[in-house]
């Protein structure tokens, strides 16, 4: 399940072995609302068509929780996406859900990562009253715990494989509202751009959001987009990555597992990333997947596979997440 967030990029998924890509539209009824990025109907219906010409899906995320004034935006972008003829909604909204399971029955709808469902009765519940047929976990749960999950609800689950990771609760985030008043939840983006200021500095770069300092860069250090859970703050006298180290999720290693306990699908993180960083993350994972499915008893992550990902991980450090927790 590999990310675009334009058409360039969801030719490169499709041309280098993404079985589904996700999209969204250019509102905030997506979680990746960022000027420049993402779908309006005319190249949506041209992206649909390039898929399934090639036998492969398009999903469209409407995963932001919509406000009471403006709920006719959200149930007007499920009508444009059931009439483009998408393969499935991935929604986060109860009241969202319920619109599109009564309005368009033929329309499969997945749970999304934003709705926080982290255990089987919650995924269950969402099942009994829209039909949700897959649902996205969240980045905080165990190996053993996804395994638990899957063994107790006959709903299909996507796990997250490879991209940015957050250590945060998806769809419960209220950094970015805090710091700009406008939150990845509800407007579909975390530190916008509008918000970001980038300041050189004598031997650097200094980087703000809404006038707070995030962090300072000396040298030669790439500095990284102003996000607040991934700034360094000055804490007791130290100055260091007080909640989150910038790192990438990588479970190359874990696939066999993964296979073994029953998920449905590796979802690729990157609708904000280069064409570019889709094609060579898509080759990865396709040539990665189809090894791991001829022998997965004697499968090893090829050295090739991780330093392909290692150049494109934020920086430059991969990790399991909370998937491994050896001491559960």
């Amino acid at each position: 399940m590999c990310p675009a967030g334009g058409l360039p990029a969801l030719k490169a998924a499709v041309d280098h072995g993404a079985d589904c890509v996700y999209v969204g539209f250019r509102d905030e009824t997506n979680a990746r609302a960022f000027a420049g990025l993402n779908f309006d109907d005319a190249s949506l219906s041209e992206g649909i068509a390039y898929a399934h010409r090639r036998g492969r899906k398009v999903l469209v995320a409407l995963n932001t929780f919509p406000s009471t004034a403006g709920f006719a935006r959200w149930t007007r972008a499920v009508d444009r996406a059931a009439a483009l003829g998408i393969d499935a909604a991935i929604c986060a909204d109860a009241a969202l859900l319920d619109y599109a399971a009564r309005t368009h029955p033929e329309l499969r709808l997945h749970l999304s990562v934003q709705a926080s469902a982290t255990n089987h009765e919650a995924i269950e519940w969402y099942r009994e009253r829209f039909g949700v047929r897959r649902a996205v976990l969240p980045r905080v749960l165990s190996l053993a715990q996804v395994e638990h999950t899957i063994a107790r609800t006959g709903v299909e689950i996507e796990v997250f494989g490879y991209g940015s990771l957050c250590v945060m609760v998806e769809g419960r985030c209220a950094l970015s509202s805090y710091v700009t008043g406008e939150s990845p939840n509800c407007q579909g983006v975390c530190s916008p751009a509008k918000a970001v200021r980038w300041e050189p500095h004598a031997n650097g770069m200094r980087t703000r959001l809404n006038g707070f300092l995030i962090d300072a860069f000396e040298g030669d250090e790439r500095p990284g987009y102003p996000t607040l859970c991934k700034g360094r703050f000055d804490v007791g006298g130290d100055t260091y990555y007080a909640l989150e180290e910038p790192t990438s999720l990588n479970t190359l290693d874990m696939l066999p597992e993964l296979m073994r306990i029953g998920v449905a699908a590796i979802k690729i993180e990157g609708r904000q990333r280069s064409p570019a960083y889709v094609a060579q993350v898509t080759r990865t994972w396709r040539a990665a997947i189809d090894a791991c499915a001829r022998a997965p008893a004697a499968f090893v992550a090829d050295r090739r596979w991780h330093a392909d990902l290692d150049a494109l991980a934020e920086g430059q450090t991969q990790t399991l997440g909370a998937y491994s927790r050896p001491w559960r």
